[in-house]
């Protein structure tokens, strides 16, 4: 009788009960990490459980997931941008300078949502028709974007917005029910059926997972991936519509720092920083989870830059788990 007779056949994934792969998911153990900071948050601070803290409590991670939920398929695909922070002060400084000259808020809107979408194709082009690695590209367009705005506004800054943009950021649209989050909620389930639903999520895994065999199999991989820059530029233009409205006025520095919790937000919903792997509702999760997390630390009064430290940590944390585990396991 040979060895391999001998060896125990693992089952394959389709015959386990969708109720299995649930327990096995890590969708499930962020819920579960996310019900105990809550209850965490609950214990620690007395004004917590205030239903408009728990509304201002979705700020701190909205206008971030929205990005995210566009980042996870780049990031799946294969592909990153860095420049996402930036492209949120270059759309900023865009609706700040039209404003100062009189465009009302559907123009602003228009502009900031032109701004993103101008800087994501610039992105996409670098990257798919020249052939660039997408880290290098958006470093340098990281510093690029910023450094205009810092160009335009210098130590400045932009306040003469119409009384009516401050909607976008500060509107509820029932009770503690804000804008932003309804915005967010719609957006995720958007991008929940783009993965998850159409054929061009399927091309999106089949990219990340193996990018030459996806060419050879007639996939247009250099379309597809500018298409994903595209979204990420938008969504950047979306939450700097929505962040400047909440802020009513325009820095250089606005959004600093963003691309790290954007990218820790994906990461943590279980999204490959390899490619080829992850999930919306995963994002989804990751973004209560730091969104807890931070709210729940500001009420603490925890400075800034530990916050800074502690969202550094989780990156590196997530991204070496899977590594860890292995190791164990061998």
């Amino acid at each position: 009788m040979s060895d391999a007779s001998l060896t125990p056949r693992s089952i394959p994934d389709r015959l386990h009960s969708p109720a299995a792969r649930l327990l096995a998911s890590w969708e499930l153990l962020l819920l579960v990490v996310a019900v105990a900071i809550f209850i965490a948050n609950t214990l620690a601070s007395p004004y917590f459980l205030n239903a408009w803290n728990l509304s201002d409590a979705t700020f701190n991670f909205t206008e971030k997931a929205m990005i995210a939920f566009a980042m996870a398929l780049l990031i799946i695909a294969g592909e990153i941008d860095l420049s996402v922070a930036a492209i949120i002060a270059l759309a900023s400084t865009a609706m700040g300078a039209a404003a100062s000259v009189g465009v009302g808020t559907p123009g602003l809107v228009a502009i900031g949502l032109a701004t993103g979408l101008t800087c994501g194709a610039f992105n996409g082009v670098l990257v798919t028709r020249m052939g660039l690695p997408s880290i290098v590209v958006t470093i340098g367009t990281m510093s690029l974007f910023r450094g205009i705005s810092f160009i335009v506004l210098g130590d400045g800054a932009y306040r003469d917005y119409p009384s009516d943009f401050a909607y976008f950021g500060q509107g509820y649209v029932f009770w503690v029910i804000s804008f932003e989050f309804v915005l967010f909620a719609l957006l995720a389930g958007i991008y929940y059926v783009l993965l998850h639903r159409t054929n061009f999520g399927r091309t999106v895994y089949a990219i990340g997972n193996n990018h030459t065999a996806a060419q050879f199999s007639g996939i247009r991989v250099a379309r597809v991936k500018f298409i994903l820059f595209l979204l990420t530029g938008l969504m950047s233009g979306v939450a700097a519509i929505c962040l400047t409205s909440r802020l009513g006025s325009t820095r250089p520095s606005i959004g600093t720092g963003w691309e790290l919790e954007v990218v820790t937000m994906v990461v943590l919903g279980g999204v490959s920083i390899l490619g080829g792997a992850g999930s919306i509702p995963g994002v989804v999760i990751a973004a209560f989870v730091m969104g807890l997390v931070t709210f729940g630390l500001g009420l603490l009064n925890v400075p800034g830059i530990v916050m800074s430290i502690f969202i550094g940590l989780m990156l590196i944390g997530v991204i070496a788990l899977p590594r860890l585990w292995k190791m164990w396991r061998a």
